[in-house]
C-alpha cells in the first residue's frame, strides 16, 4: 500500500497543472515513505521519521503559502505562471527544504542515517523526483542569482562535511547533496541538463546502494572485509563510485561536462571553475570508500573476521544499473 501510495504522489505531482494538486501529491509522498523509514522500529529510525516529518510539513506549508501569494497578486493558480517575485523567493527556499540543498540540508543525512540502505536509496533518489520537476516547471521565473549561491554552497557544504564521515548512509547523503548542487546552478538556464542530471545520478546511486546492500555493508570497516564475500562486485563498485565522482571515461562525467559547458556558454565560466574545483572534495571521498573497499587490504590479526563467500549470483537490476553507470558517455552526442 505505501509503495503504490508513493508512485500516486509522485505520479499526481508530476502531472498537475495546479499548485493544490501538486502540494497534495507531496503531502501523499511525506506520509506515504514514513512508514517505510520507521519500518525497523528502532529509536533511531523512528527518530528520523520525525525530522522528516518536520521538515517536509514546512517545507509544503512553504509552497502552498508561495501558491496562494502568487495566487492572491496574479489570480493564477497554473503552476507555469509563478511570476511574483515574493512567491518565486519563497519558493526557491520550499524546495530547497524539500530536496535538501544548503542552507536546508540539515535533515537529510540524519534521516538517511535512520533508515536501511534500501529506503535510504528511495530517499535519495525518487523522493527528489516531484520537487525537481516542480523546479523544472517554475525554472524561467526563479532568481538565477539565488540559485546559483545556493548550488554553489550545496556542492561545497557537500563536500566538507562527506570528508571525516565513516557512515556509508551519510558519505552518500552529502554526495546526495553536492550532486544537487550540481543540479540547482543550471536549471535557469537548460532545465533539460538538469534532469538528465537527476537521471544518470538516480541510476549510479542505485548502482552504488543495491550493491552495498547486497555486501551489507553499513559502515566503512565493513567495506575493509567485504572483498572476500563477492570480490568481482566490489572491484565494479570501485568503477560505480568514480563513475558517480565524474571521472571522464565514465557515466558520471556527462552530466558535469554539459553542465560546465553551459555555464561557459552563459558567461559563468568563474562559477564554473570554483564548483569543478568544490566537486573535487567529494571526489575524495568517494575515492576512500573505493579505497576501503577495493584497493587495500586489511591488516592480517588473528581476531580479523573475513566474511564467507556466498555463491549466490549477483542481482541482475545490479548488473545493469552498474553497466549504464560505467558506459553512457559515448551516448553524449544524442
Amino acid at each position: 500500500i505505501f509503495t503504490i501510495s508513493l508512485i500516486l504522489g509522485t505520479t499526481i505531482t508530476i502531472s498537475s497543472n495546479h499548485w493544490i494538486m501538486a502540494w497534495a501529491g507531496l503531502e501523499i509522498n511525506t506520509l506515504a515513505i514514513l512508514p517505510l523509514i520507521s519500518k525497523s522500529h528502532h529509536p533511531r529510525a523512528i527518530e528520523a521519521a520525525t525530522k522528516y516529518f518536520l521538515t517536509q510539513a514546512a517545507a509544503s506549508t512553504l509552497l502552498l503559502f508561495s501558491s496562494m501569494n502568487n495566487a492572491w497578486y496574479t489570480g493564477q493558480w497554473d503552476i507555469t505562471q509563478l511570476t511574483h517575485p515574493t512567491s518565486c523567493l519563497v519558493l526557491t527556499t520550499a524546495i530547497s527544504m524539500k530536496l535538501g540543498l544548503v542552507p536546508f540540508h540539515f535533515w537529510f543525512p540524519e534521516v538517511m542515517q535512520g533508515t536501511s540502505l534500501i529506503i535510504g536509496l528511495l530517499l535519495s533518489t525518487a523522493m527528489k523526483f516531484p520537487p525537481i520537476t516542480l523546479l523544472y516547471m517554475t525554472s524561467p521565473s526563479l532568481n538565477p542569482t539565488l540559485l546559483t549561491t545556493l548550488a554553489i554552497l550545496s556542492v561545497a557544504v557537500g563536500g566538507w562535511m562527506g570528508l571525516n564521515q565513516t557512515q556509508i548512509r551519510k558519505i552518500m547523503a552529502f554526495s546526495s547533496i553536492s550532486h544537487l548542487g550540481w543540479m540547482a546552478i543550471v536549471i535557469s538556464y537548460n532545465p533539460k541538463l538538469t534532469l538528465l542530471n537527476f537521471y544518470l545520478y538516480t541510476m549510479m546511486t542505485a548502482a552504488v546502494f543495491l550493491t552495498l546492500n547486497s555486501i551489507k555493508a553499513l559502515k566503512l570497516p565493513t567495506l575493509l572485509t567485504s572483498w572476500t564475500k563477492s570480490p568481482a562486485l566490489n572491484t565494479v563498485l570501485l568503477l560505480t563510485l568514480l563513475s558517480l565522482a565524474g571521472l571522464p571515461p565514465l557515466t558520471g562525467f556527462l552530466p558535469k561536462w554539459f553542465i560546465i559547458q553551459e555555464l561557459t556558454k552563459q558567461g559563468m565560466a568563474p562559477a564554473a571553475t570554483v564548483i569543478s574545483l568544490l566537486s573535487l572534495l567529494s571526489l575524495f571521498f568517494y575515492l576512500r570508500l573505493a579505497y576501503c573497499a577495493t584497493i587495500t587490504l586489511p591488516p592480517h590479526t588473528t581476531n580479523h573476521v573475513k566474511q564467507w563467500r556466498t555463491n549466490k549470483p549477483v542481482n541482475l537490476s545490479i548488473a545493469i544499473l552498474t553497466t549504464l553507470s560505467l558506459a553512457l558517455l559515448p551516448m553524449s552526442p544524442m
